[in-house]
């Protein structure tokens, strides 16, 4: 074993140490944690709202995916999905008030968001096909943290392009550039 990899595995177990001392969950059983907290979180709130919406939880690439599944949930979602990223933030908020760490956490509602991040890959597809052909930088419309970095991904898996954000929130944007 390297020392890097003993000083890895010495952290891991200090944190493992920590959470027992502190009664926190570390790791996987943290992600389930959240995913159980803003499973709670949301179900409260539909009761609220008086809205029918099945509430499934996932791990997925080392963050908890919360999704609310239904009918009529559109209000939810908002116009461009601005009710669902707030929605996220909160519960991201009711997540760490009862953890006290930052939650990453992403929430989807009536599969709104896997819907967009095929919309999005193609569009970077498309993008960087004229980016290809034309020699010229593009310049996509404003997005969230969650489609730029969709099509951020979604850029680096093609060759020849690369991709870069700019701007300032709420006008941040992609911009797609031929490879140097």
């Amino acid at each position: 074993m390297t020392d890097t990899a003993s000083a890895r595995t010495d952290d891991a177990v200090a944190q493992d140490d920590d959470a027992e001392s502190t009664g926190r969950a570390t790791g996987p059983a943290l992600l389930v944690q959240e995913g159980d907290i803003a499973a709670d979180y949301l179900e409260r709130l539909l009761d609220i709202v008086d809205y029918d919406g099945d509430i499934d939880l996932d791990v997925e690439n080392g963050r908890a995916m919360v999704a609310i599944v239904g009918s009529d949930l559109q209000p939810l979602i908002g116009q461009s999905g601005e009710t669902l990223d707030a929605l996220q933030e909160l519960t991201r908020l009711a997540v760490q008030q009862q953890t006290g760490v930052r939650s990453r956490l992403m929430l989807d509602i009536s599969g709104h968001r896997r819907a967009r991040r095929g919309e999005l890959t193609a569009l970077a597809q498309e993008t960087a096909d004229k980016v290809l052909s034309s020699g010229e930088p593009a310049r996509l419309a404003p997005m969230n943290p969650f489609e730029r970095k969709v099509v951020h991904d979604a850029i680096s898996a093609t060759d020849g392009v690369i991709s870069e954000s700019e701007g300032e929130e709420p006008g941040r944007r992609v911009v797609v550039l031929l490879a140097q």
